[in-house]
């Protein structure tokens, strides 16, 4: 079946880090532009981060400039978001998410083709 998997949530303290991967199952996500999203609770879905396909360029939203970065993997089929200097403003449910479209290079949510289940980043002392 074609997924994406997140993993890598957790507890973690202000100021402490987060490795959070996406693999993807049955399809290739190299072809793929790949974002990150998060919810957090109240919260409606914002979009965190975007990486275009193979070759293509970066995005993150002004709340994570500096802080996130996106990659990927091609030989494991897989996208990271390193966040460091976590506050408690980015606890939320973290999703990845692929789209194959031209119109999907930015990572607007209703671009995306497939989705992750979500992983939970909670950020507390």
């Amino acid at each position: 079946q074609l997924q994406l998997v997140e993993s890598g949530g957790g507890l973690v303290q202000p100021g402490g880090s987060l490795r959070l991967s996406c693999a993807a199952s049955g399809f290739t996500l190299d072809y793929y532009a790949v974002g990150w999203f998060r919810q957090a609770p109240g919260k409606e879905r914002e979009g965190v981060s975007c990486i275009g396909s193979s070759g293509g360029s970066t995005n993150y939203a002004d709340s994570v400039k500096g802080r996130f970065t996106i990659s990927r993997d091609s030989a494991k089929n897989t996208v990271y978001l390193q966040m460091n200097s976590l506050q408690t403003e980015d606890t939320a449910v973290y999703y990845c998410a692929a789209g194959l479209q031209a119109i999907a290079a930015l990572c607007p949510y209703y671009a995306m083709n497939y989705w992750g289940k979500g992983t939970l980043v909670t950020v507390s002392s």
